[in-house]
């Protein structure tokens, strides 16, 4: 394959990786809304910590398991907001801290 081809192999996991990510992120709204109704925290560590010891056992590489857990982490910091403001993005006003968090 030459690189167009590999750019186009790209833009294709890409268009998956972002179906995956909606439909996580639907699941993380119906669970903020059980946390919310039954008074549990938003930031629960130990599921956090459950989470990543289960992508680095699932990783099959190329990545180093050590890369998989950061993109995750960064993966359950995003789901912790969604979790507190529901699908519909940051509250009006509110400041990107990154610029992973600035919108593209």
């Amino acid at each position: 394959m030459d690189i167009v081809d590999w750019r186009k192999k790209i833009d294709e996991v890409d268009r998956r990786l972002v179906e995956l990510l909606s439909e996580r992120a639907r699941a993380a709204v119906e669970i903020g809304r059980l946390k919310r109704d039954t008074n549990l925290p938003i930031y629960e560590p130990e599921r956090e910590r459950v989470v990543f010891e289960n992508v680095k056992a699932m990783n099959q590489g190329p990545l180093p398991g050590k890369d998989v857990v950061r993109i995750f982490e960064r993966i359950m910091d995003v789901m912790r907001n969604v979790q507190k403001e529901g699908i519909g993005g940051k509250a009006e006003g509110a400041k990107a801290e990154t610029e992973l968090d600035s919108e593209v």
